[in-house]
């Protein structure tokens, strides 16, 4: 890697910043894994220890300086990503979808900056933009205002493609949420990331590239998008909120889909089995989390 630049997260005489990096693939998009590995092996001014793991796939022609975990079964992407964790170390880890990319190779670089010169942000996203040029999706801005894709603020949500946070933080939140297998992992890991006294930071001035592709591609989108509901509530929040935010999403998926009879009752199925199954570990956030949020702009009830 290069000497790092005036301005940039090391300084003459220290070493550079360390970042594990975890590249999560079902080997079904080469020409889109390549792309992405090629533009974390370009980063600058840090340290890397990169691992792609392959869900249910071995990885396999994979460039120098990239190790492979291969998991004989598909895990599902967040067991998927807790898995490559173990593989790597670095003060700061790293999480890359097969199918996103970074066209800054300064961009690992300036997101610790961004970490490191606020200690209240301990999760970051950046914007998402598709690389042919279609307008990206508002889906992709984890606001419920908008706004502006470039406008960095606080977020209650991530997309989670490409995401990076202390590894000291990432410990601390337990991990991505194995049982959810697809779904909403995002928004439990800003929740425990809140739940820290800290921030997840939507970061508009960083960029990574991603397709635009519809999220209804996945057969099981519409019951795996209840199910996690429910049990995003039933997992983190306290006994009161929860009816609370699983009432609220009802009602909003009654109100987005009700023309859409197969859609809502594949819904429905999901929202039974998220009351019926077993979430997984249960760690209900601080009242003073609530309290935060709620001042910041968004009470865990929407």
């Amino acid at each position: 890697m290069s000497a790092p630049s005036l301005g940039g997260p090391a300084s003459a005489g220290q070493a550079l910043p360390t970042v594990g990096v975890v590249v999560l693939t079902q080997g079904t998009r080469p020409d889109d894994l390549e792309r992405g590995i090629r533009s974390i092996l370009a980063q600058q001014d840090v340290e890397l220890d990169i691992v792609c793991v392959g869900n249910g796939w071995e990885p396999t022609g994979l460039p120098d300086g990239v190790a492979a975990l291969a998991l004989p079964e598909n895990l599902g992407i967040p067991a998927g990503r807790n898995r490559g964790v173990a593989k790597v170390t670095g003060e700061y880890l790293f999480f890359l979808d097969d199918d996103a990319s970074i066209p800054d190779p300064h961009f690992l670089r300036d997101a610790i900056v961004t970490l490191t010169s606020d200690l209240s942000i301990g999760l970051l996203q950046p914007r998402v933009v598709d690389p042919t040029g279609i307008t990206s999706p508002r889906r992709w801005i984890p606001r419920i205002r908008k706004g502006e894709a470039t406008h960095s603020s606080p977020v209650f949500s991530v997309w989670e493609g490409a995401v990076i946070l202390p590894r000291a933080v990432f410990d601390a939140t337990g991990g991505w949420a194995e049982p959810f297998f697809y779904a909403h992992e995002g928004i439990e890991l800003a929740w425990r990331v809140w739940d820290q006294g800290l921030r997840a930071w939507y970061a508009g001035d960083l960029e990574a590239n991603h397709p635009v592709i519809q999220p209804t591609r996945h057969a099981d989108y519409y019951r795996l998008n209840a199910r996690n509901r429910v049990w995003l509530a039933r997992r983190n929040l306290p006994a009161l909120f929860v009816p609370l935010y699983v009432g609220s999403w009802t009602g909003i998926q009654i109100l987005r889909w009700a023309r859409n009879r197969s859609a809502l009752s594949a819904w429905f199925g999901g929202w039974r089995e998220g009351w019926r199954e077993d979430p997984g570990m249960r760690k209900p956030m601080s009242a003073r989390t609530i309290w935060r949020m709620t001042l910041a702009g968004r009470p865990p009830i929407v």
